[in-house]
């Protein structure tokens, strides 16, 4: 229970940091949401570039919190905020090269 709840404190600090470069956030019980909605998305259920950003333990890195994709990809680090939204930025970014 305490893993959990330090990994949502993680995840407020980053839609903080992802918040500040003027994407959508939305702290839910499955995740966080972000969505870029200067960006289009991938199809008609999906109208802007967008997903649902995790943060659980990493058995490879003993243990250590880091954020996940949807689709299971680590992305950094839960104490490395700074790379993680570098990453989203690009990730959201390809997300909506790829839906034109």
């Amino acid at each position: 229970m305490e893993q959990a709840t330090h990994g949502q404190g993680r995840l407020a600090a980053l839609a903080a940091h992802l918040a500040a470069h003027r994407l959508d956030v939305d702290l839910t019980g499955r995740g966080l949401r972000v969505s870029d909605p200067r960006a289009p998305g991938c199809c008609e259920h999906a109208r802007e570039a967008a997903d649902t950003i995790t943060c659980r333990a990493r058995a490879e890195d003993d243990g250590a919190l880091w954020f996940y994709t949807s689709w299971q990809e680590p992305i950094a680090q839960a104490d490395r905020v700074t790379e993680a939204t570098v990453f989203i930025l690009g990730y959201l970014a390809r997300a909506a090269e790829g839906a034109r």
